[in-house]
């Protein structure tokens, strides 16, 4: 039998306590138990958890991470046990959400209204932005992040991959023609971003590779969402995800172009999040909830997961 966790547990009283007798006397057991089990734990890790003296008892530094990590590990456990016994109702707390304006209203907004049924408790503080947030500096807890990765300590799930599309409205190519080439960029009107380089870039395929072909154009915008509704409205052409143009292809009001260079422009999109091993319950029940159901958006699934 494994009796890991009741070791932790011993460990833990012992180390609250502030001596073996006292812990044995809450525990109802003998301080010798207590003190053989203690030994038994240290030998097991390998390392002295416990500094024992005739007056007091002090952690070792290997014990003060033991004990910081053995109360988090219990208080999980006590959390699942906590949800199993009484619902998911009983899971509360705010959860701080960043994600891109488009992403947000189009994938993630719609799912919230179950998610609230299954976690009433848990308040979802929302924040839709295309511009890159400092998870630390923001009290973010989690963020849905399109592209790269960055090299850091934090946590990640990915939720799938967008492919990137040129399209117009019909109107607009009606009036200035189709572009059949990379060149044709050049004479047209293409509706760009302003916040990841100062001059506006679409990395096309020119003879058989990837390159970043500079564009012009009479927008610069700092969200997707904008970009999109000036490209229904005829303006220019706009380089979008494909689950961005999703509905407006459908229904017409966009066409893509120009497929044969973009067909590797692909981006990965992730949740990213802090916490590693430690993640809040709240925080970890709505990724659990959120991030299957954003996969299934991105796959272009026709009817969400029950």
């Amino acid at each position: 039998m494994d009796n890991r966790s009741w070791e932790m547990q011993v460990f833990l009283r012992v180390v609250d306590a502030g001596s073996f007798s006292e812990a044995a006397r809450l525990l109802r057991m003998t301080p010798s138990t207590i003190s053989k089990l203690i030994a038994r734990l240290e030998t097991r890790v390998g390392v002295r958890l416990l500094e024992r003296s005739t007056r007091r008892l002090s952690l070792t530094a290997e014990g003060q991470m033991y004990y910081e990590r053995g109360q988090s590990l219990l208080r999980e456990f006590d959390d699942v046990e906590r949800e199993l016994s009484q619902g998911a109702a009983s899971t509360g707390g705010t959860v701080r959400v960043n994600v891109s304006v488009a992403f947000g209203v189009l994938a993630l907004e719609p799912i919230l209204p179950e998610f609230w049924q299954a976690y009433p408790n848990i308040v979802v503080d929302l924040s839709l932005s295309d511009e890159i947030v400092d998870l630390y500096l923001d009290r973010t807890d989690v963020a849905f992040r399109v592209g790269p990765l960055p090299s850091s300590s934090m946590m990640a799930r990915k939720i799938g991959t967008a492919r990137r599309k040129i399209v117009a409205s019909p109107a607009y190519l009606r009036r200035n023609g189709t572009p059949t080439s990379v060149d044709d960029l050049s004479r047209h009107n293409c509706l760009s971003f302003n916040f990841r380089r100062s001059a506006p870039v679409w990395p096309l395929k020119e003879s058989g590779r990837i390159v970043d072909r500079a564009v012009q154009g009479a927008l610069l915008a700092n969200n997707g969402e904008t970009v999109r509704r000036m490209a229904v409205a005829g303006v220019g052409l706009a380089r979008l995800g494909d689950y961005h143009t999703r509905a407006d292809i459908a229904e017409g009001r966009l066409v893509e172009v120009l497929h044969d260079v973009v067909a590797e422009d692909e981006e990965e999109i992730h949740a990213l999040f802090l916490g590693g091993g430690r993640v809040p319950q709240r925080v970890r029940a709505f990724l659990d909830f959120v991030c299957p159901r954003l996969q299934r958006f991105l796959e272009g699934a026709p009817k969400p997961l029950s």
